[in-house]
């Protein structure tokens, strides 16, 4: 293992961008990474959370933007200017509504705050929310927020979709108004698995760092192939051969 140590920053900031569509924000996160800068903080929100998180924490976010660009950096005072420079041309450059940045400590949590409680801020529209996480590469980010959109409305469900743009990493979240809407459940998962098998046309994969549960495990053989699959199953029968270890999952036959 090879770590690297660095001192504790001498400074930190944050600040977001709104734009008009998700879409035209992950064209900024790939202005972003394609002028050498590799922020700290890097989460997007969709219109949907956006709402959401309005209702909820009351911040004051632009009413009439698609999208939210969060980011953050910290280090020396004068790169991390120059970082911020760079995230605003890039911003700029793809479209941005608008950019803004905090002022002190207090300012800065404000605006993590809107990522922070997204969550929570859905789970409030209904009784049922159905988190979900897939990962593309960072160049296809905007490319699968579109296809996100137009597979909610073929299933004609609401999908809110935020997550880690700097890594690629993206969490649809569908929201239900009852337990009992069997359909809307069945629509959501017909839905969610369009959206994985998406993300592995793109490159990516069926997640970013949930894992695989139940719902995931049909995809995981489209992801790794069978011959990945069984060896999967082989390592954890060889430290699970009697099957107690997360029983029913992969490693039982």
């Amino acid at each position: 293992m090879t770590v690297a140590l660095l001192p504790k920053p001498s400074t930190s900031r944050t600040g977001l961008a709104y734009f008009g569509s998700l879409a035209d924000a992950g064209r900024a996160v790939s202005g972003i990474l394609a002028a050498g800068v590799m922020p700290s903080t890097l989460e997007f929100l969709d219109r949907s959370c956006m709402d959401a998180v309005e209702q909820y924490a009351h911040l004051g976010l632009k009413p009439d933007a698609g999208a939210l660009l969060l980011f953050g950096d910290d280090g020396d005072e004068a790169d991390v200017a120059r970082s911020f420079d760079r995230i605003a041309a890039a911003c700029a450059g793809c479209g941005a509504l608008a950019v803004q940045t905090a002022g002190d400590v207090t300012e800065s949590e404000a605006l993590l705050t809107a990522r922070r409680c997204t969550l929570p801020a859905l789970s409030r529209l209904g009784s049922v929310t159905i988190l979900e996480d897939a990962s593309v590469p960072r160049p296809r980010l905007a490319e699968m927020v579109n296809r996100i959109g137009v597979i909610a409305a073929r299933h004609q469900v609401m999908i809110a979709t935020f997550g880690h743009a700097g890594d690629g990493n993206l969490h649809p979240t569908c929201v239900l108004e009852s337990a009992g809407d069997t359909e809307g459940i069945a629509r959501a998962e017909r839905a969610f698995a369009d959206i994985f098998r998406t993300a592995i046309e793109l490159g990516g994969t069926i997640t970013g760092e949930h894992g695989v549960g139940a719902a995931k495990l049909p995809y995981l053989n489209e992801r790794l192939g069978a011959e990945q699959t069984d060896l999967i199953r082989r390592i954890k029968t060889a430290f699970d051969p009697a099957g107690i270890l997360n029983p029913g999952k992969l490693g039982s036959r």
